[in-house]
């Protein structure tokens, strides 16, 4: 009879067990997913010329050496090129992982710059998907050419500062495909008025594909608004293979422009791509562990 009771009660008590387990199974089913964030979006922090999305994680110090050589078409005399070199050196710290801070040098018109970037919102999936990542920047750049004594007329400090405020928006739409748009104006304190204006308004649009696990393809324009019919310039156009190896990324790239500041690519591009002014060059940048993560 003990028995008996025994065999009841543990029998009552499986199939309790499994009516519980079944319960949960149900509730797991009905709970939304934990959110999962988006990451790698890009590889680097620079598209072709321009900003990318990403941003440093924190204590994180980025050394980028960009380099472009002269035009393609200059001919064998200028080995189609090689022999002209302009290059910018820059470095970039994670204050934290959304917010860093970099300056840098560029050869062309003997430029300092220095910016911010922030990242307001990053992609994510479940619970509370958010389908972009946006990250802001702001840069300021000082133009130290052509020399005062060299100039035909007084240039003041303040004549030869620039900002550039932009928007970047992105989506990873799979591991092998990012899409990014970037809504862009520069000021310049001083222009030529018979060829531009002040202020500049421009879309970058950009992306990459994946092709292989270290390989990816790179490219973005920038379409410039409101532009004086006597303007020079010309939009800015670029492509770039990305090879990553270890802790560097390594960038081709061909270009019509050699300006590698965002005064420089997007308002002052000399070349026209189609006929065929075209600069080779390539990024390079090294990250460092300056501070360790708690």
């Amino acid at each position: 009879m003990k028995i008996s009771l025994i065999f009841s009660i543990l029998l009552v008590g499986c199939m309790f067990a499994k009516a519980q387990d079944d319960l949960l199974g149900d509730l797991e089913k009905l709970e939304p997913p934990s959110k999962q964030l988006t990451t790698s979006t890009f590889k680097g922090t620079r598209l072709v010329n321009g900003q990318s999305v990403e941003t440093k994680h924190k204590g994180e110090l980025e050394f980028i050496f960009a380099h472009r050589f002269g035009r393609i078409n200059d001919g064998i005399y200028e080995l189609f090129g090689l022999d002209q070199a302009y290059v910018r050196i820059g470095l970039e710290y994670g204050i934290t992982d959304k917010l860093g801070i970099g300056i840098g040098r560029n050869s062309v018109d003997k430029t300092m710059d220095g910016f911010l970037r922030y990242k307001v919102l990053q992609q994510s999936s479940g619970s509370k998907a958010m389908p972009f990542t946006i990250t802001a920047f702001g840069n300021m750049a000082i133009r130290n050419s052509p020399r005062k004594e060299d100039a035909t007329f007084d240039i003041t400090l303040v004549d030869r500062i620039s900002y550039t405020g932009q928007l970047l928006i992105a989506r990873k739409f799979s591991p092998k495909l990012s899409l990014q748009l970037m809504p862009t104006i520069v000021h310049k304190n001083t222009v030529d008025q018979t060829i531009e204006n002040n202020d500049q308004f421009a879309l970058g649009a950009g992306g990459r594909i994946k092709v292989s696990k270290s390989v990816a393809l790179t490219s973005e324009y920038y379409y410039r608004f409101d532009v004086p019919d006597t303007n020079p310039y010309y939009n800015s156009l670029g492509f770039g293979v990305d090879i990553e190896t270890g802790g560097h990324v390594f960038q081709l790239v061909i270009s019509n422009t050699r300006g590698l500041t965002e005064r420089a690519f997007i308002t002052e591009t000399t070349g026209d791509f189609f006929a065929g002014d075209l600069h080779l060059g390539f990024n390079v940048t090294r990250t460092f562990q300056i501070k360790k993560n708690k």
